[in-house]
């Protein structure tokens, strides 16, 4: 099971990552994710957006879903990349310092969130 980051958080998000070729895939388990959790599903963005490099679906959740919807996330992901990271406030320690990933690291454009 993933380690939450060392600073705890009252609320999280998950950018799943994907592209042309699996934005079906993406879109049905942000979907599926939808149903099994107390999640916000936000729009699959099918274009980069904020610090993201690659096309992305949010997940906003508290920290009582942690636990249950991450490792969900990480065994029904089935090759889909996902940057999770607690919310404190401050966007670049979010996606710097609290953040992790399922799967492959993609590096942001952390200038969008200066």
């Amino acid at each position: 099971m993933p380690r939450r980051p060392v600073n705890v958080h009252s609320a999280y998000h998950a950018h799943v990552y994907f592209d042309a070729d699996t934005v079906d895939q993406a879109r049905a388990l942000c979907e599926e994710a939808g149903r099994r959790f107390k999640v916000a599903v936000g729009r699959v963005h099918e274009k980069n957006v904020g610090p993201h490099p690659r096309w992305s679906c949010q997940l906003a959740f508290s920290a009582a879903e942690f636990e249950r919807l991450v490792p969900w996330l990480e065994a029904h992901r089935n090759g889909l990349d996902i940057l999770v990271h607690g919310l404190s406030g401050d966007a670049l320690r979010d996606h710097t310092e609290y953040a992790y990933w399922l799967g492959q690291d993609w590096p942001l454009d952390l200038e969008a969130l200066r």
